[in-house]
This record gives structure tokens, sequence and C-alpha cells, in this order.
């Protein structure tokens, strides 16, 4: 047997061997312990750095290969390598996974990523910024047991960046924020801490917010094209067109993506749980489990509501989003019947929200 893949297996008296090529890749004893060293030998594996219709890109210690494309694989996701057999490769469990319900009319679940260690939500300091938004992508990252970290860019263009700031850190108390400079020297280094060896970060985000500017900056080239936004409306273009993952001098895995203007939660309860874990305790205070925080007599939500212990706009986004997601998560035949209550209620609580906002 060799000693190719034992660093991966638990050994703790064991001299360190040098440094694999797989570590760069973010391989690590998670994956490794999904099977043994005899296995690896035969079943080598690869990671998917980007996705095609014609297949799946991947790379390894020594690959560098396209398998079948496949519906339940992702950038990020390892596989174990069959030379012979390529639609036999064997997908391994994830440690994490984003996802979001498809785009348009579609009712299906799209995956974004997986195997991140770390989400960068990135917003820009001027119209771009929405705390709804950003709601939405803290919710997806604590749902896929993400860290979540917004950075704030293009603090150039407004003359006080810390209300951005200020607002953003309102989100959560385990979300940290900041305030960056993509085109300056020193945005590398306020990342570092979470772009070390063997870690995977993501950039999510809208278009034209420096995504790929970031990309480059931890990467030490401009290899990834960029573009900007526009003046008039503060949105940008789709310069990324595939979520490709890149590998840095750093030992870094960077995965750059396409700007997501509609991010709809499914299967992510948890995630918004943990997002207005406030809110989901306060409602177990409620005199009827199924209180809807509308008319009902006993409802802590309102009670607090009234006292202006919370804030109506948050307990809107709240709703939306528990709403939004119960609805992305049951199967086609129940949302069919499901679709007009969801757009009741998303009208009833923006019209509450709108009647409801001090003069």
């Amino acid at each position: 047997m060799s000693g190719k893949y034992d660093a991966f297996f638990s050994n703790p008296t064991a001299v360190s061997p040098p440094e694999n090529p797989l570590e760069r890749l973010g391989w690590s004893s998670f994956f490794a312990q999904q099977t043994d060293a005899d296995t690896l030998l035969q079943t080598p594996p690869v990671r998917v750095t980007s996705v095609h219709r014609s297949g799946l890109q991947v790379q390894g210690a020594e690959i560098n290969a396209v398998l079948p494309p496949r519906k339940d694989a992702t950038v990020g996701d390892w596989f174990l390598y069959d030379a012979e057999l390529l639609a036999e490769s064997q997908l391994l469990e994830r440690k994490s996974l984003i996802k979001r319900r498809s785009p348009g009319k579609d009712r299906f679940e799209q995956l974004i990523a997986a195997n991140i260690d770390t989400a960068f939500i990135v917003t820009s300091c001027n119209a771009d910024f929405n705390i709804a938004r950003l709601e939405r992508y803290v919710a997806l990252a604590f749902d896929a047991e993400v860290t979540p970290v917004i950075l704030l860019t293009k603090p150039d263009l407004c003359d006080d960046s810390e209300p951005f700031k200020s607002e953003a850190q309102s989100i959560s108390d385990l979300v940290a924020v900041e305030v960056i400079n993509a085109k300056l020297d020193t945005a590398s280094k306020q990342l570092a801490l979470w772009c070390k060896k063997g870690q995977t970060v993501a950039f999510l985000g809208s278009s034209g917010v420096g995504k790929s500017t970031l990309s480059n900056a931890l990467a030490g080239n401009e290899n990834i094209e960029t573009s900007a936004i526009r003046e008039i409306d503060s949105k940008g273009r789709h310069t990324t067109t595939r979520r490709e993952l890149h590998f840095v001098d750093t030992g870094c895995a960077v995965l750059d993506t396409p700007g997501m203007r509609e991010l709809q939660l499914t299967d992510a309860a948890a995630g918004v749980g943990d997002l207005f874990a406030d809110l989901e305790t306060l409602q177990t205070q409620c005199k009827f489990r199924d209180c809807a925080h509308d008319s009902e007599p006993g409802c802590a939500v309102k009670t607090a509501l009234a006292n202006g212990d919370i804030d109506q706009a948050r307990v809107t986004r709240w709703r939306r989003l528990v709403a939004e997601d119960a609805f992305n998560t049951l199967s086609l035949s129940e949302r069919k019947h499901k679709e007009k209550d969801l757009s009741k209620i998303i009208k009833s609580l923006d019209l509450k929200n709108r009647n409801e906002r001090p003069e």
C-alpha cells in the first residue's frame, strides 16, 4: 500500500509527510474518512472546478479531466475518479451545500456550490445595498453551515460607509462585516483570516459589486475578467458567466460566481431560524401554536411590536422568508395548490408594512 494518502487518516504519532497537492484543492480527512487508502489508489479523488453542459471539469493531484454531466453534482464536489467507467465515478458526501430555487417559473432546486467553508456576501456602498437581500444570503449560508462574511465594497462611491456597515451589522451578531476596497493592495490581507491553506471560499452577490476583482486580489493577478457597475442605476453587468474554482498561491480555493438577481430560498428553514432566532423564540410564547401574528389574541410578536422591542420591517421580512421557504420546499403537486396562497401572503405583508410604516 502506498503512503500517498496516509496523511488524511488519523495517526497522531506519524511524522508529518511532505505537502500533498490534494490539500491545495481542499481535500481533507472529512472526505478521506469516507473511503480507504486502497480505494483511493484505484479511484483517486478529483474536485469539480467548473460545470458545463458537456460535462464536469475535474482536477486531482495528477488528473485534469471531464466527467459526464449529472444533475446531482456542482462546483466544489469531490469524486472518486474511475478512469475506465467515468460515469461510475463516486460522488462523495459533502460537508456543505449552497442551493436555491431555480430562477423563473421552474420549481426545481439549483445547486450553487459544495464544500464551501466561507461565503463572502458582497454588496457595494450604493444603491445595490439591500438589507433583505443580505438576509437571504446569510440565511442561505447558515442553512448550509457555511461561515457568512458580509463585504461592503466600493466605499469610495459614498460619503460615509459607516451607515452601510451599521445596517449590515444589525443582521446578526454572528456575521462579520468588512468595508473593503477591492482595488487596494490591502484587500487580500483583510480576507486572509478566512482564506487559509486548504480552505474554500465563495464570493456571492449581485453583478458588478466587485466579486471578480476580489478574486483577483486573492490570486494576485488579473486573470478573472471584471467590469464596472453602471453609474445611472448602480447595477452591474454579468462578467462572470459560470461558477469556477480558482486555486491561488496561498493554498486557498476561490469560487467566483455570476451575479444572482433572484435568490429564492428552498429547504432552508434551519438557516432562516438561525438568522431570526430571536423572533423564532418569541413566537413560541404566543398563545396559539399556529399563530399568524396578525389578529390572534395573546400574540407575543404583536405585543413586542407594540412595545417597540422589535422592528416591524424586520418581522415582515422574517415572515416573508418563512412563507417563501415553506412554499418552495413543497412538492410540485402541493405547490400548485399553494401558489395563490403565497402570493396573497406576500401582498398582505407588503401592504401591512406600508400601512404601519411611520410617517
